[in-house]
């Protein structure tokens, strides 16, 4: 286990950045509303990861909206032809939340077809008005690993993978989830050999014994002080690996970072994290890049 920008090239027109900017800085002004509004009146807030979703900054996105087939998706393109893609998968706080956005941008800046869908299928995620206590009983109508099929026979992964290769002529195609989405790229990996490597950023499934068998090359990211998952079920990953795993795989832990550090803006990053954050996502092209 180790212990441890500017976008460009990025294909988009004036108008679809005048669009995304508008429509960011109004949600996030949304989201900081909220949570001002929910601690006038009293009430308790939940905050199971760790970092305030409502004091983040607007961001102008650089890609645009598509429907594919049941489900809508953000894409955004590199400037020039590529075979190469991945796929985001979101946190809790869904595919329109300003910070996964922003990781698509970045994802995109340095030469991949990147998407992220919306795997929540148009219901709400999780708000910061939401109450901790009523967690449990909201993942259970999204479970992270029903990605790949559903009640109506729609399989979201693969919708999304037809789409990259018929769509986009993607010939590799790599994913990268963050918390929940994290979690989805475990189960993806386990059960997907069309997607040639991931990278689970703080997510984990831990109810299976058949969690170990990975298909292709993964990567696992983890705050040292997230506590969500504890460092007992990071080295029973690492044993279990170690033991069962026939791909190569790596598993890394960043000094000091709690839940969801990697995956903030610029200037949303205290200065004591800035340093892991940026290591943690080089760590993370490094990956997509040796593999996809």
């Amino acid at each position: 286990m180790l212990f441890a920008q500017k976008l460009n090239g990025i294909r988009t027109t004036k108008e679809e950045q005048e669009h995304w900017c508008e429509g960011e800085a109004t949600r996030g002004s949304s989201l900081k509303k909220q949570e001002d509004d929910s601690r006038l009146m009293g009430f308790q807030m939940a905050d199971p990861f760790l970092y305030h979703t409502g004091d983040r900054s607007g961001y102008g996105c650089l890609g645009h909206e598509v429907q594919i087939e049941h489900i809508k998706a953000y894409v955004c393109r590199p400037s020039f032809f590529t075979d190469k893609a991945v796929i985001v998968i979101h946190d809790v706080f869904g595919w329109m939340f300003p910070d996964i956005r922003y990781i698509v941008d970045l994802i995109a800046g340095h030469g991949y077809i990147t998407i992220c869908p919306d795997f929540f299928k148009g219901t709400d995620p999780w708000k910061t008005t939401d109450h901790w206590a009523d967690f449990a009983d909201w993942m259970k109508h999204h479970d992270p690993m029903k990605v790949d099929k559903s009640r109506s026979q729609f399989r979201e992964a693969d919708v999304v993978l037809k789409y990259l290769k018929e769509q986009c002529d993607a010939k590799k195609i790599g994913i990268v989830g963050f918390s929940w989405g994290g979690m989805a790229v475990h189960h993806l990996m386990l059960k997907n050999p069309q997607l040639t490597a991931g990278v689970s950023l703080y997510g984990i499934i831990r109810d299976s014994e058949e969690r170990y068998n990975l298909l292709n090359p993964t990567f696992f990211i983890f705050g040292e002080k997230d506590h969500t998952i504890s460092y007992d079920q990071i080295t029973l990953l690492e044993e279990k690996l170690k033991q069962y795993c026939k791909v190569e795989y790596k598993i890394k832990v960043y000094p000091g970072q709690v839940h969801g550090f990697a995956q903030l803006k610029p200037e949303d990053m205290k200065p004591a994290d800035k340093p892991y954050i940026e290591e943690a996502r080089q760590d993370m092209f490094d990956w997509i890049k040796m593999f996809v």
